[in-house]
C-alpha cells in the first residue's frame, strides 16, 4: 500500500510540476521569469495530492477485527506474510495471513498462494489430520496431511520447479505434525498441479487460494502439535470414501479444498502412486 501511495503522490507531483512550469512566463531570452504569477494554482495541486492520498488509504484500509476470543498462538500466526498472486499465479505482492483470510478482502479479489500435501505410507494409506478447534479457519474439520502457505521470504518465493512451495511444505510438516525435516525433504515431494478455489469458513474468515498439490509416499514419524491438530489417522481408499459419505450426511466435517480434490482427482492419483508423472500438469490451473 505504501508503494502504491508513493507512486500516486509522485505522479501527482510530476503533473503539478508540469502545470506550474506551463504557467511560468518565459522572458525573451528563453529563461523563466524570476517571480511566477500569483495565479499559479499551487494550493489546488497540494489539495489534490492530499485528496489522492486519502482515497488510496481508504481503498486499502483493512477492517478492524476483534481477535480477543481467538487462540493466542493462532492469532500470532496471522502476522505471517503470504504471497499475493493474480489468477495466473503471478506474484503481485505480499500481505498478512490475517488480511488474506478475511472474507471482506476475499470478496474484493485478494488471492494468495498455498499448498496441500498428501503423504502415503508403505501400505498406500493416506495420512489425514483433523484440524484443531483452535484453528481460525475450518476448525475441527478433517483434511489432507498438511495444508498451509509459503511465506513471502527469499527461500519460499523461489518458483523454479515449485521449490519454494516444497520448502514451505517441509517447514509446515514439521510445525504441525512434528515430522523430522530430514524425513520430508523437498526433493522427495512430487508437485502434480494447481487448483484455484474459494470458500468461506464463517461470516468473517475464509480461503481464496491457488493451491499446489504435493504428493509423497514414505513412512514418517508423527508427533503432532495439539494447537494445530486435534487428531490424525491413516485411511484406505474405502475408509476415505466412507468419510466423504458421512460428511454429506453432516456426520463429520471435511475442509472444502480436500473435498474438492477428493471428488475430482484424488482417487485417480492414488491408484497410480508409482506412476505420478503422467498426471503432472504445471501449465494449467484447475478452477474449482
Amino acid at each position: 500500500m505504501v508503494r502504491c501511495l508513493w507512486a500516486a503522490l509522485r505522479r501527482r507531483f510530476c503533473e503539478g510540476t508540469a502545470l506550474l512550469k506551463s504557467n511560468i512566463p518565459v522572458s525573451s531570452g528563453g529563461t523563466a521569469a524570476r517571480n511566477p504569477p500569483s495565479q499559479i494554482p499551487a494550493s489546488i495541486f497540494f489539495r489534490n495530492v492530499s485528496s489522492e492520498a486519502r482515497k488510496l488509504q481508504s481503498a486499502h484500509r483493512m477492517p478492524e477485527i476483534n481477535t480477543d476470543s481467538l487462540d493466542e498462538k493462532q492469532v500470532q500466526l496471522l502476522s505471517e506474510m503470504c504471497i499475493l498472486i493474480d489468477e495466473n499465479d503471478c506474484k503481485i505482492g505480499a500481505d498478512s495471513k490475517k488480511n488474506c483470510h478475511l472474507n471482506s478482502n476475499i470478496d474484493k479479489g485478494l488471492l494468495h498462494r498455498a499448498f496441500s500435501v498428501f503423504i502415503f505410507n508403505s501400505e498406500e494409506k493416506l495420512l489425514l489430520q483433523q484440524r484443531s478447534d483452535a484453528k481460525i479457519t475450518f476448525p475441527g474439520c478433517f483434511t489432507n496431511t498438511c495444508c498451509s502457505h509459503p511465506l513471502h521470504t527469499a527461500s519460499e518465493l523461489e518458483e523454479k520447479d515449485a521449490i519454494g512451495v516444497r520448502r514451505a511444505a517441509q517447514r509446515r510438516l514439521k510445525a504441525e505434525l512434528g515430522i523430522p525435516m530430514e524425513q520430508v525433504t523437498p526433493n522427495e515431494m512430487s508437485y502434480l498441479t494447481r487448483i484455484h478455489y474459494k470458500a468461506q469458513s464463517d461470516g468473517v474468515w475464509g480461503e481464496h487460494e491457488i493451491d499446489y498439490i504435493l504428493f509423497m509416499q514414505k513412512d514418517v514419524e508423527v508427533d503432532p502439535d495439539p494447537n494445530e491438530i486435534k487428531s490424525h489417522c491413516y485411511v484406505t481408499k474405502e475408509e476415505l470414501k466412507e468419510m466423504l459419505e458421512k460428511a454429506k450426511r453432516k456426520e463429520l466435517e471435511i475442509t472444502p479444498w480436500f473435498s474438492l480434490i477428493a471428488e475430482t482427482f484424488l482417487f485417480k492419483w492414488w491408484d497410480n502412486l508409482q506412476n505420478l508423472k503422467q498426471f503432472m500438469d504445471h501449465d494449467h490451473i484447475h478452477r474449482m
